[in-house]
């Protein structure tokens, strides 16, 4: 486990790491530079870079960790991408179930891939399924979660790269909103957000508001309209 500097969890925990692009907001992908770095630095589960890694070593780490904790699984891969077995998707799920006094966020942007393994998959109510929508282009992949059975389905519109207008938040629970961050991120304007904030408030969803991004991420901040939003699921509240 890995403290994190996400803003909406608190741990990562990564029994996968690597990956490959599939969609425009992959294009400046965060996890692939911080696997080239640590690759460098010689750290043992990055020795392949950001080429796809099963760690069979990390698949129970969790039932190690004690103390309660939110967890994004994978935020260097994703569980769902294609060339990892469904016995390893399954070994996955297994510890997560085990491990209840965890909350576990699993993000993907092959919610196709979840929506056919969702009768196999054991959704235990602290594991938290989510997908990415960059543009309107992928607004598809709302309507595929929406269909599996997770206890708690969330968005996550980052890096957002467009306007996302008359999203369809049913038996949605969460959604995270960021802008893309780099030497290169393309911008997010204020008029998206606020339409996607809208949307929510409308819907009675929870909004969490990650960050403007750009080239200096600090100095951008993460206030809309004066304030901070980071409201979490209300499942999560109430416990």
């Amino acid at each position: 486990m890995a403290q994190s500097s996400i803003e909406w969890t608190e741990q990562t925990w990564n029994p996968v790491t690597g990956c490959t692009k599939i969609s425009p907001g992959c294009k400046f992908c965060y996890a692939e530079k911080f696997a080239a770095r640590l690759q460098a630095m010689g750290a043992e589960n990055y020795r392949n870079g950001f080429k796809l890694t099963l760690h069979p070593h990390m698949v129970n780490k969790p039932l190690e960790w004690k103390k309660p904790s939110v967890i994004f699984v994978n935020s260097m891969s994703d569980l769902f991408h294609k060339d990892v077995p469904e016995e390893f998707i399954l070994a996955v799920f297994e510890t997560m179930n085990k491990a209840h006094w965890h909350q576990f966020q699993i993000l993907t942007k092959r919610p196709e891939r979840v929506l056919e393994m969702n009768k196999k998959l054991r959704w235990a109510p602290n594991i938290w399924m989510g997908t990415s929508v960059e543009n309107e282009d992928y607004m598809d992949r709302i309507d595929l979660l929406r269909k599996t059975s997770a206890k708690i389905k969330f968005l996550s519109l980052e890096p957002l790269l467009g306007p996302l207008p008359k999203m369809n938040l049913k038996k949605i629970d969460w959604v995270i909103v960021g802008g893309e961050s780099g030497l290169k991120a393309r911008p997010m304007k204020l008029e998206w957000v606020l339409d996607i904030q809208e949307q929510c408030q409308d819907a009675d969803v929870p909004f969490f508001f990650k960050q403007w991004g750009g080239k200096n991420k600090k100095l951008a901040g993460r206030t809309l309209n004066g304030r901070t939003w980071d409201e979490m699921p209300r499942a999560m509240q109430a416990a």
